[in-house]
């Protein structure tokens, strides 16, 4: 079986083994693949494995001889599951592989938030150290934090709150708590009804001065909204692996802002879990070979 990674630079820039695929079929792979490209780079493929790139309906038609697609990450939103379903296309992706990377990378955005990190580096790095004095550090035991998404991921992030002594309060379970929590934190899927959950009206209802971290889709924010908010302070701070739209516009409102920390979609990078992607992925592909459905969509 020939099989093709459309777009594999994050997953695998060439640090991490390929062997669990090739094992399995053989392998061509690619940096990244621009729209125009996919069609010309699946002739002849039965299997394609895309990070983030978007397979609809009419790649798929044009591409007859796709047999199995797979989502080398745990959300498929840029996956037609409808379109793959009737053209007989199994369809696979990888669950819960980036939990523990990505609820640390979570907490480490809120410390860097509530302990000033990037202030006090830039400081001693102009030679300031006795400018430091003064920057305002938060100490997270006592505060409270709303989870909102309390998946795999969420529930990890849950469990390192509590270690540093937070009280959690789960959105699912009590949404006035969770909203007026001192840190809130984004763990859940994108869906046509939360996209843009966290607006003008939203934020009205969170306590003075909270911080916002998010670490599952950017769509969840209004981002005009959000930089409002952090502007007057409303929101004291805010740490964003993820926007709306990647990379972000020059006028994207919440680049630049001195109390909002912006990471470039890489929570999920460590070696050892984009490793484990291309393992599972392999493991999939395997087993639709075989006739089984591991971790099927479709």
């Amino acid at each position: 079986m020939k099989s093709v990674f459309l777009d594999c630079g994050v997953i695998n820039p060439g640090d991490v083994s390929w062997g669990p695929i090739e094992n399995v079929s053989e392998l061509t792979y690619y940096a990244d693949t621009a729209r125009n490209q996919i069609v010309k780079r699946l002739e002849g493929a039965e299997a394609v494995f895309i990070d983030s790139l978007v397979i609809d309906r009419e790649i798929m038609e044009k591409c007859p001889g796709l047999k199995f697609i797979g989502a080398a990450a745990t959300g498929f939103n840029n996956i037609d599951l409808q379109a793959a379903s009737d053209l007989g296309i199994a369809v696979a992706n990888v669950p819960a592989y980036s939990t523990d990377a990505v609820a640390q990378h979570a907490i480490s955005l809120l410390l860097a938030v509530t302990n000033n990190i990037e202030t006090f580096n830039r400081k001693v790095s102009e030679g300031q150290w006795d400018g430091c004095k003064g920057i305002p550090v938060t100490l997270l035991a006592g505060k409270s934090i709303g989870i909102i998404g309390y998946g795999n991921i969420g529930r990890k992030t849950a469990q390192i709150a509590e270690a540093l002594g937070m009280t959690v309060n789960i959105y699912s379970r009590d949404k006035e708590s969770a909203i007026n929590s001192d840190v809130v934190s984004l763990h859940c899927p994108l869906t046509p009804e939360n996209t843009g959950i966290i607006d003008k009206a939203f934020i009205s209802r969170m306590k003075d001065g909270a911080i916002l971290i998010n670490t599952a889709r950017g769509a969840l924010l209004d981002e005009e909204a959000v930089a409002e908010a952090l502007k007057s302070g409303k929101l004291s701070g805010a740490g964003l692996d993820v926007l709306a739209q990647e990379p972000p516009s020059e006028d994207n409102p919440l680049i630049g802002l001195d109390n909002c920390l912006v990471t470039p979609h890489i929570a999920f990078t460590p070696k050892e879990t984009r490793q484990s992607v291309i393992d599972i992925c392999g493991a999939n592909l395997e087993s639709f070979i075989k006739g089984e459905k591991l971790n099927r969509l479709v």
